[in-house]
């Protein structure tokens, strides 16, 4: 019943769903294996419509938290805000865009270092997870 996707099967856990009482049916589910205790870490990324800056670095953002290593990113919640929907943002980051910001416990914003558009991947997993544990 097991598909190709068993590699993957190491880094996700499996939830299971019943469709009826005597067929389970498997789901991966990348936030089922957190702790339902532990809320999940939110990143904000301020950017505007038709900045492939900001594209470029939401892309490589989803797919450093679908990484799997010794720091997984998998809880990882990314709200992406368009500076033109506020003037407030839209003052404060007009020339600044993409513009990170990791949101802390107290639902205040961090501004995090800005992130090259040269970097790959795994470095923005590697930096993205040490702005969690600061």
């Amino acid at each position: 019943m097991l598909s190709k996707g068993i590699g993957t099967m190491a880094a996700r856990s499996l939830s299971i769903v019943h469709v009826n009482a005597f067929k389970p049916k498997w789901v991966f589910s990348p936030l089922s294996f957190c702790s339902l205790a532990s809320k999940p870490r939110k990143l904000v990324l301020y950017s505007k419509p038709g900045c492939c800056l900001c594209d470029g670095l939401k892309e490589k953002l989803h797919a450093a938290f679908s990484l799997s290593g010794p720091e997984p990113l998998h809880d990882v919640v990314l709200q992406v805000r368009d500076i033109t929907s506020n003037p407030e943002w839209e003052k404060a980051y007009q020339y600044e865009i993409p513009v990170l910001a990791k949101v802390l416990s107290d639902g205040s914003e961090e501004i995090l270092p800005r992130l090259s558009p040269r970097l790959g991947v795994e470095l923005v997993h590697k930096k993205i997870a040490a702005a969690f544990k600061q």
